[in-house]
């Protein structure tokens, strides 16, 4: 199986980004001694979920090489509706406004302050699966 193990975050300011991340989901980063990259911890490891590297945009305009913005990760939040506005409130814009995954929960997009579109997801926890 293909399984998604990794996601990658591609940025033209690592310090603004981890701010950015740091605050608004609660990860955390660690920078790597052997080169400029850092390791996102997106979660306690018990918990499912997968963690991340970042590191700076190898071509500092995205609109010369789209592919380094082209695939989408979601972290799931507790609250769409706060998470979008505090996403805002720091810079990011909306992409896709919050709508509703029938018997799933919500989703919205926001296009984080350097380019970087991601997915934030709020789980229907009234929904029983099975």
């Amino acid at each position: 199986m293909g399984r998604v193990k990794h996601f990658e975050i591609h940025v033209s300011n690592p310090e603004a980004a981890i701010a950015f991340y740091s605050k608004l989901l609660g990860w955390k980063f660690t920078k790597m001694e052997q080169m400029p990259y850092w390791m996102i911890e997106t979660g306690p490891r018990e918990e499912p979920g997968i963690d991340g590297g970042m590191l700076e945009r190898p071509c500092p305009k995205p609109e010369l090489n789209p592919a380094l913005n082209a695939f989408v990760c979601t972290a799931e939040v507790s609250n769409l509706d706060d998470t979008m506005n505090e996403a805002v409130a720091m810079g990011a814009i909306v992409a896709l406004p919050k709508m509703p995954i029938p018997g799933t929960g919500y989703v919205g997009y926001i296009i984080d302050p350097d380019g970087n579109t991601v997915g934030l997801f709020q789980p229907d926890h009234t929904v029983t699966m099975g």
